[in-house]
């Protein structure tokens, strides 16, 4: 049952290799810092008209340096405006800031609530868009009973370790698992807020209307379903999916998502409401109809996609199993050319990467999850340049 509650206003075919069932890299993702309309009216088919070039198909990726280490099962990451950059702990349930020009880290505080277990735990964070004025930080967890979402008020004044208030919970009853329990969040540019749910191991859940698991929703930032949504008084704005754990809009409005597939084919897909993406029926490119297709599909060993951003006409995805940061040029909805993979195995498991200004992106590894095979230092933010 979706449960709400209206809380203090605020505002991608390579070498085929079987998994297990559970889901590819065994099981196994920020705002992109796209600009805020403020209508409230859902991006997509209707998105203002812009020009663009194409991007070029090859591009090229440097690693300009280490930003932090020493993290404990990063998740979500969040940049501050004034600098600085919000990390979430899985595993802890807290969120730190880092210092991005000296690589300090400072604990905020403990979400109260947390209960991680598996792929649950403290996952996606999210700043309000009003966040200068409310200092509100939204956070995607797993409690003891389902996945929720809450929003706390970020105090700096305070002293380490107490700077965040009480979680108030904006959205609850998202189903949980130990595996597929999605968690990205975002704000998207016309002010509301997105959530990549997973289907918690119950595949009938995703072509469930009714359930709020495996599912793309939109909410108010207050946690209602949001204005213009594709079905009356509902919180879905996409389903059929499998485990959503990236989301990034284009210079056009148009968001994009990426979900991990089962044995076969992970997915990057172009997002329109109301959409079906065909988990359980179909996994990657189907022939069945009524089914929205991905754009770019790729071996479950070589992706396991989790975090996604949009620089300059590419969209990059960061990857859990497949230890690699992929390139997708787009032309418009569509790959312009075959996805290009980059850093391979050098950093290990790939979960988070978030637009850092003009070129650059932060990177957060993933090493420390469990799955991963840490090395001294694990785990990373990283400084990457890219074209």
């Amino acid at each position: 049952m979706i449960v709400r509650r209206r809380a203090v206003p605020a505002v991608l075919a390579a070498t085929a290799l079987l998994l297990t069932a559970g889901c590819s890299s065994g099981g196994e993702g920020g705002p992109d810092g796209s600009g805020r309309t403020g209508t409230g009216k859902a991006p997509g088919a209707s998105a203002p008209r812009a020009t663009a070039s194409v991007p070029p198909a090859k591009g090229s990726v440097r690693v300009l340096r280490t930003v932090a280490e020493g993290l404990k099962t990063p998740w979500g990451l969040a940049p501050l405006p004034g600098g600085g950059l919000l990390v979430s702990s899985r595993d802890e349930g807290t969120i730190s800031r880092i210092d991005e020009k000296t690589g300090r880290t400072t604990e905020l505080g403990t979400v109260s609530g947390v209960s991680p277990a598996g792929e649950g735990g403290l996952l996606g964070i999210a700043l309000s868009p009003d966040f200068a004025s409310d200092r509100m930080v939204y956070a995607y967890f797993t409690s003891a009973s389902d996945n929720r979402i809450v929003r706390m008020r970020y105090d700096e004044r305070r002293p380490a370790g107490e700077q965040l208030g009480a979680p108030d919970t904006v959205f609850k009853g998202i189903p949980k698992g130990f595996v597929h329990n999605g968690g990205r969040i975002a704000f998207g540019p016309d002010g509301m807020l997105y959530a990549g749910t997973g289907e918690s191991g119950r595949e009938g859940l995703s072509q469930d209307r009714t359930s709020p698991g495996g599912k793309i929703l939109r909410l108010t930032p207050e946690g209602e379903p949001a204005p213009g949504n594709p079905f009356p008084d509902s919180p879905v704005y996409s389903y059929g999916h499998r485990n959503v754990q990236g989301l990034a809009w284009d210079d056009r409005q148009r968001l994009f998502a990426a979900e991990f597939g089962q044995d076969t084919w992970d997915e990057l897909n172009a997002i329109r409401p109301g959409d079906n993406y065909g988990w359980p029926e179909a996994e990657g490119k189907s022939s069945g109809a009524g089914f929205h297709d991905p754009l770019a599909q790729w071996r479950t060993d070589e992706a396991s996609p989790s975090g996604i951003a949009y620089v300059d006409g590419v969209i990059w995805m960061a990857g859990l199993r497949g230890k690699r940061l992929w390139r997708v040029p787009l032309n418009g909805t569509s790959a312009s050319a075959a996805p290009q993979a980059f850093l391979t195995g050098d950093h290990g498991r790939l979960r988070t990467v978030v637009p850092a200004g003009g070129d650059r992106l932060w990177l957060v590894t993933s090493n420390t999850d469990g799955r991963g095979d840490p090395k001294d230092g694990d785990d990373r933010v990283l400084e990457v340049r890219v074209r």
